[in-house]
């Protein structure tokens, strides 16, 4: 057999330096597929369902810093990449999908599995081109790569079956086909003099930080000390900025904390660094703010500005720095440390449980897990309460990494992102934080773990409902409907596929169940029953939401549930 398109395509990865591809083979793949074995330098990860592959792939880009792989055959296959693709394109992390397509002269006429994927995927890439002869590989296989590696996103290559079988002719392959820029980029210096001149005149400066600080851990909380300000972390920043860190005084937004809430109110200058922070209702209404980040086209889209600055946040505080006066008064500083101090113990003090007393709380089990994992541990969590408590109760230390679906918000994250994980880095312990409801969606990729020996840690906080979503309900005066979830032993469920699996409904017994899990020499899944009552709350109750929640009472009781009533008191006030 001559060299095929396919050999060209993965030739180039193998240049990129790609060590694994994820996907589920098709006929419309055979080529692909072949080329991958007979190459011997590229593994395949068999998962059970493309979404995961997706979610896995940027997993995998997260981690390793550098560009990765999944793969989909035609119609169904690569459509089932799309919301694991939305994930990686929202969250930044470099990913390259082969889209694989019908028959080349079957295009436009209805064929079976007939889609338009250079069209479908055009929302959720930054690069989405078709292939159709030789001639055009490997220039747009490097342009893929090339232009997601420059923007941390996604690229989409679609490649028709039996295009990917030709001859690839006598098109050669550079020995370099990727080139890593790192540019300084900071303000020029009229914005840096501008951007000093707010700071200098502000009282009570506050930092919210987010991931584009990622890197630059000593740079702002030199910031932070010489403007004497509390730092602020959105959710994406928490691994990078929490530890070692006397300035943090916690989260803000729908999963944040009293004092992150309150630091950012009280101030007169904030200032945003290298976050997007989506939610408007949360930033100060009369305080100056002031912003930086990398992508221009970000400034100003949440909130209104005094002034917005292109530039990497470690390069614009070096640059920064030297024109800031020293000397400041502490007080806003010292005040917001203190509220956070006493929200932190507050929080702790939940963390606990009595031998008997069950369910078991869900902050008990997030400290544990925390506790006992691992100083460089991988952790990944589910949209929804397992977020919640990942954000309050995993503690970070430069060294873990917590990976999750915090933009895109899409549920049954967790489980595939560890599996990315995983496979990057396999000696690293990893631990999915899963809710019942995100795990049962993509139930099946256990078996993932299983066959290619993933020694991942599945966590299940099982409160038999779609927890999150029953609490944004009460908060708008709505009764729980469709929300409810059978009950299920997933230790038994993973048992039967041949992993180890422990179920644990005694706060009492988890500590050691926890530990035994975590130790265990490959997969395992820990399924705690936790409370389904557990309330969230947000760093701020408006008067909508108690005005809801009064309404949900009213609701509950007059429809004969007033028994949830009493279990969500007693869960809540009864500690």
């Amino acid at each position: 057999m001559g060299k095929t398109i396919a050999d060209s395509l993965v030739e180039v990865l193998i240049h990129a330096g790609v060590k694994r591809i994820y996907g589920i083979t098709g006929d419309s793949l055979n080529a692909v597929i072949d080329a991958v074995r007979r190459s011997g330098k590229i593994e395949w990860i068999h998962v059970r369902h493309e979404e995961v592959a997706a979610f896995a792939a940027g997993a995998d880009a997260d981690l390793s810093g550098s560009i990765a792989v999944c793969a989909g055959s035609s119609g169904p296959g690569n459509l089932h990449l799309i919301n694991g693709l939305y994930e990686c394109y929202r969250s930044r992390v470099p990913v390259l999908a082969i889209a694989a397509h019908i028959p080349s002269d079957e295009i436009g006429s209805g064929y079976f599995q007939a889609t338009h994927p250079e069209q479908i995927f055009r929302e959720c890439s930054v690069f989405c081109e078709t292939i159709m002869s030789e001639g055009q590989v490997p220039r747009t296989i490097t342009m893929a790569l090339q232009t997601a590696l420059a923007h941390s996103s996604v690229s989409v290559v679609v490649l028709p079956g039996d295009v990917a079988a030709k001859d690839a002719g006598k098109h050669q392959v550079p020995q370099r086909v990727i080139h890593a820029s790192k540019p300084v980029v900071h303000p020029s210096q009229a914005e840096l003099e501008q951007l000093a001149e707010y700071l200098n005149d502000g009282k009570k400066v506050t930092l919210l930080a987010g991931a584009g600080c990622k890197g630059a851990h000593a740079e702002v909380l030199a910031l932070a000390e010489r403007l004497q300000s509390p730092m602020v972390v959105a959710l994406r920043g928490k691994e990078h900025l929490e530890y070692d860190n006397p300035y943090f005084v916690g989260l803000t937004g729908l999963i944040g904390y009293a004092s992150g809430y309150h630091a950012m109110m009280d101030c007169d200058v904030l200032l945003m660094l290298g976050t997007d922070f989506p939610y408007r209702q949360f930033y100060p209404e009369h305080a100056k703010i002031l912003q930086v980040d990398i992508e221009p086209a970000r400034l100003g889209r949440r909130t209104n500005l005094e002034l917005g600055v292109c530039g990497d946040v470690r390069d614009t505080i070096q640059a920064l720095l030297p024109l800031l006066k020293e000397g400041r008064d502490s007080k806003h500083l010292r005040k917001s440390v203190e509220r956070y101090v006493k929200v932190r113990k507050e929080l702790d003090e939940l963390a606990s449980g009595e031998s008997g007393r069950r369910p078991i709380h869900p902050q008990q089990l997030a400290k544990v897990v925390s506790d006992l994992a691992t100083e460089n541990a991988v952790f990944s969590c589910d949209v929804g309460t397992p977020t919640v408590w990942a954000a309050r109760y995993l503690q970070m230390n430069g060294k873990r990494r917590l990976i999750g679906s915090f933009n895109h918000g899409t549920m049954a994250n967790a489980l595939p992102q560890a599996i990315g994980a995983q496979a990057t880095e396999p000696g690293r312990q990893t631990i999915a934080l899963s809710g019942d409801g995100g795990l049962s969606m993509l139930l099946g990729d256990l078996l993932t773990l299983k066959q290619h020996k993933l020694p991942v840690k599945v966590v299940v906080f099982n409160n038999e409902a779609l927890g999150f979503v029953e609490l944004e309900m009460k908060a708008t005066g709505y009764l729980e409907t469709g929300t409810d979830l059978s009950s299920t032993d997933f230790a038994a469920v993973a048992n039967a596929m041949g992993i180890y699996g422990v179920r644990v409904e005694d706060p009492d017994q988890l500590e050691e169940a926890v530990k035994n899990a975590l130790n265990h020499d490959g997969p395992a899944l820990i399924d705690v029953v936790v409370n389904r009552q557990e309330l969230s709350m947000p760093p701020k109750i408006s008067a909508q939401q108690a005005g809801g929640f009064s309404l949900w009472a009213v609701k509950a009781v007059l429809s004969g549930h007033g028994n949830e009533l009493i279990d969500l008191a007693k869960s809540n006030l009864l500690r």
